[in-house]
């Protein structure tokens, strides 16, 4: 009896995190975060900064993923993961072409988390962006 009561407790141990994190990823993709912005105002917000007209040029031709991924890793780091991985839903959101690249962005972002906050801070900001892939890069990093 004692280990039948183990083996459920087991069990649901394992499946009830996946049943939160994927009701959490509908009702994250259901909510409309902001208002709407366009895929030109990311890359404008992204290539701010640039001191130089070459180093301007070369920004122009990264790809918005790229310019997305290091605008938010650099706002990471100054604010916290919490809201870099809110800005990178609005993202998808506002301009689905970035949809297919939000796993890898959310990875790099875990990543690059870890090398700020440490292994265990950085988990503490993981929430149902992008299928969890946050999450993934911080244990990836760890």
């Amino acid at each position: 009896m004692n280990q039948t009561a183990r083996r459920i407790g087991r069990s649901l141990a394992l499946v009830l995190p996946v049943v939160l994190v994927l009701s959490g990823t509908l009702a994250v993709s259901s909510v409309p975060w902001a208002g709407q912005r366009s895929e030109t105002q990311l890359l404008t917000a992204a290539a701010e900064n640039v001191a130089a007209p070459a180093a301007a040029r070369t920004e122009q031709r990264r790809a918005p993923q790229d310019l997305l991924l290091d605008r938010l890793v650099g706002e990471m780091e100054r604010t916290d993961p919490g809201v870099a991985l809110t800005h990178l839903q609005r993202a998808v959101e506002d301009s689905p072409s970035l949809a297919p690249h939000c796993m890898s962005i959310a990875r790099d972002l875990g990543a690059a988390a870890v090398r700020v906050y440490g292994p265990t801070r950085a988990q503490s900001f993981s929430r149902p962006v992008c299928d969890t892939s946050f999450a993934g890069g911080v244990a990836a990093a760890s």
